[in-house]
């Protein structure tokens, strides 16, 4: 479903959407607690009937028969238990694998501006908890709500067969209860969905807290870590513990009422004690279910909770998307077009780009220099589409970059960043992500070519060495050289190397210049620098200020004009 689909629909069918490919395994669990249901309600039925007629008429042989018969009967019991047990959690745990898809699957059409504004914590929160939170919902909702629907009903209906004025009693108690619940579960809702918000934080709290525990520690940091998981369910807790207190009294006034009530007709002659030890025990079956429900309310609530910001968050639809038959690009020549291009990262925001111009021929390298926050890396984030222009075009070999599909797009485009992500896995799998279906031998070409080959050979496991958490197992130069190896595989028309080396020393940095230059023979190539010294061979410099280009041309050409780019120069040698 898409976002729009979403949209037009409600929780509810949402729901039970997912539900639709897992029917079989819904239906056995629901019959499965049918007979359960029907069992416990059978046997304070058959209790009456071995203590009222068999034992009384000395029907030894058919007491007997039945004791067998529900031994029996507890036999199936346990096997229907073990099945909506383990079916019944397998539906679930297949709903939620769904969902989870669903959700992944969404949030990778969503734009870097959402990304901009979402912690990576809060994202996995929506992931992981509130998600299993549904998943406990879409297993045991249905089950409990089905058990706990047929024992009442069945019980009561039992209980008015036996004595009407006592099942009477009942009844009546029963609106008072579900008023009682109703009015609970307004503000529990309100106070799981306020925790579901604060976990959430919380859960970026932890995520950035174990990310940046080296700087915690560097600073002494860890106590005003801790301190941050010290409050989070308070309201949640009170709110439940009033539900709790209002349940407990309910489920005790009962068996109270009924012994008050029974003794009350015993006295005048309208009920025997058999029939008021028959109630007691409809009374001990009718509990359960009202303590399932109770149970059922907390994970209820906590799933529509999570429910609710799945939706709100499926109901999101990207601020970048494929226009509808939208052009699927081949393998382009790399010719690269600005045209009158303008920008801001919001709406209200003052520009970051004004009116800039450039266009880049095939195979050219070209080098974007300037101030931080300038807008080097800005004008480069719209080339592959990241972010859409506010004003003006971009495009590639003539196609506007709105027009063609962005996974075309993309794969013609090789980005290198300065600050390499690396996935917890091993160098073979972090290389081999430029292209996932390449061979070994493509993966080791690639490595030869990016210079660090002789490195992962020299590591105890070789191309099965693992990299640690984002690489920190290895130095920057050999992250570096890993995500050049993993372009080589990707062998894009297009590349952009955006402040790739500033991180290095001048050795490291040496090394991997070489396997840069190597990297960028044949294709177009934009080179985002901080160290003026390795952009000299560009084919052109621009110098990028206050969101314009102020100056283009080759290195010694913009020394002798003696305007920004020179002053920058000189700087970086008065420095250096």
């Amino acid at each position: 479903m898409t976002a729009k689909d979403f949209q037009k629909k409600s929780l509810l069918s949402i729901f039970l959407s997912y539900f639709k490919p897992h029917l079989g395994l819904f239906f056995l669990d629901m019959a499965c607690a049918l007979m359960i249901s029907l069992i416990d309600l059978a046997f304070p039925y058959v209790s009456r009937m071995c203590m009222y007629d068999l034992i009384p008429e000395s029907r030894y042989q058919a007491f007997f028969a039945v004791v067998v018969v529900m031994v029996a009967a507890y036999l199936l019991r346990s096997a229907l238990q073990y099945v909506v047990s383990y079916w019944g959690h397998t539906f679930g745990v297949l709903v939620e694998a769904d969902i989870r898809k669903d959700l992944f699957d969404h949030l990778q059409t969503l734009s870097f501006g959402f990304y901009d504004k979402n912690r990576t914590g809060h994202l996995m929160s929506r992931i992981t908890t509130e998600l299993f939170d549904i998943t406990e919902l879409a297993h045991h909702g249905p089950e409990d709500i089905f058990i706990s629907g047929v024992t009442l009903v069945g019980a009561i209906a039992v209980m008015f067969t036996i004595q009407w004025r006592l099942a009477l009693v009942m009844l009546i108690l029963i609106p008072v209860f579900l008023v009682v619940i109703n009015l609970n579960r307004i503000g529990m809702v309100r106070a799981a969905k306020n925790v579901k918000a604060n976990m959430a934080s919380i859960n970026a709290d932890v995520e950035s807290g174990i990310s940046g525990m080296r700087t915690a520690k560097a600073f002494t940091n860890e106590d005003a870590e801790a301190a941050k998981f010290q409050s989070a369910k308070k309201e949640r807790y009170k709110a439940m513990s009033w539900f709790m207190c209002c349940m407990e009294f309910f489920t005790c006034i009962m068996p109270v009422a009924v012994i008050s009530v029974g003794g009350w007709l015993i006295m005048d002659g309208k009920m025997n004690y058999m029939d008021l030890i028959t109630f007691s025990l409809y009374t001990s079956t009718f509990i359960n279910p009202m303590r399932r429900l109770s149970s059922l309310s907390e994970m209820l609530i906590d799933g529509i909770a999570g429910l609710t910001r799945f939706v709100e968050l499926m109901r999101l639809e990207p601020d970048l998307d494929d226009k509808p038959g939208a052009l699927e690009l081949g393998t382009v020549e790399g010719r690269i077009d600005v045209e009158d291009v303008s920008f801001a990262y919001e709406r209200d925001d003052s520009e970051v780009l004004h009116h800039v111009s450039l266009h880049v021929n095939p195979g050219e390298t070209i080098a974007v220099v300037g101030p931080s926050g300038g807008g080097k890396s800005t004008l480069c984030s719209l080339i592959p589409r990241f972010y859409d222009v506010g004003e003006g075009a971009v495009r590639i070999d003539g196609h506007d970059v709105r027009d063609v599909t962005q996974r075309s797009l993309r794969r013609n485009i090789g980005v290198v960043q300065q600050d390499v992500f690396l996935f917890a896995a091993s160098i073979m799998e972090n290389i081999r992500y430029g292209r996932p279906g390449a061979t070994t031998a493509e993966v080791v070409a690639a490595a030869k070519r990016a210079e660090i080959y002789d490195d992962i050979m020299a590591m105890p496991d070789g191309f099965d060495t693992y990299v640690g958490e984002r690489g920190t197992l290895l130095s920057g130069g050999q992250k570096q050289r890993i995500s050049i190896a993993r372009i080589f595989l990707k062998d894009p028309s297009v590349l952009i190397l955006d402040e790739a080396t500033s991180a290095l020393d001048s050795v490291t940095e040496a090394k991997i210049q070489r396997a840069f230059d190597e990297l960028a023979k044949g294709r177009t190539t934009l080179i985002i620098a901080h160290r003026l010294s390795t952009v000299r061979n560009a084919s052109r410099i621009l110098v990028v200020r206050d969101g314009v280009i102020t100056e283009e041309g080759a290195h010694e050409e913009l020394l002798a004009k003696g305007g920004d780019y020179a002053q920058l120069y000189s700087t970086q040698n008065l420095h250096g």
